[in-house]
């Protein structure tokens, strides 16, 4: 499956901020039955490679494990070792796209400027995210909207 699809199935993402390997399967679990299809651990959290690790090996056949807060092309490959296969990311770096997608990676980089975007876009990445959504006006994200690709 591929991001869009994990997205139909249920159109939220859920960023697991702060969490231990020692807690990461049992949230885990809640989440996917709850409906959640796509778990992120943000880099920042404790111990982020041990927890998509386990939340990898434990669910990997049914969601989409990855990483957030990924700022180095060597976390990128870090992710894909530990088993996570979606990179999402703060800020607009095309390296860290390229380096995804060469390892068959879904990516979510962050942009606020259109083009950042296109950038993005250009890099490969499978969605955007806009970053930080606060700063953004609904005006100006429908005038972004009007120019960039329908499926992104």
């Amino acid at each position: 499956m591929v991001l869009k699809d994990y997205l139909a199935a249920c159109p939220l993402v859920a960023i697991l901020r702060g969490i231990r390997p020692d807690e990461a399967e049992d949230i885990g679990a809640a989440l996917i039955e709850a409906g959640f299809r796509i778990l992120e651990v943000p880099l920042n959290s404790p111990d982020p490679f041990a927890s998509i690790a386990r939340l990898a090996k434990r669910f990997g056949d049914r969601a989409l494990i990855g990483a957030g807060t990924v700022m180095t092309v060597e976390d990128v490959t870090r992710l894909a070792e530990e088993g996570g296969r979606l990179v999402v990311t703060p800020h607009a770096d095309p390296a860290i796209v390229v380096a995804a997608k060469r390892l068959g990676l879904a990516t979510a980089p962050g942009f606020f400027t259109p083009a950042e975007a296109f950038a993005l876009i250009r890099a490969g990445a499978d969605a955007l995210k806009l970053f930080p959504a606060e700063g953004a006006s609904p005006a100006m994200l429908k005038a972004m909207r009007a120019v960039l690709p329908a499926d992104i």
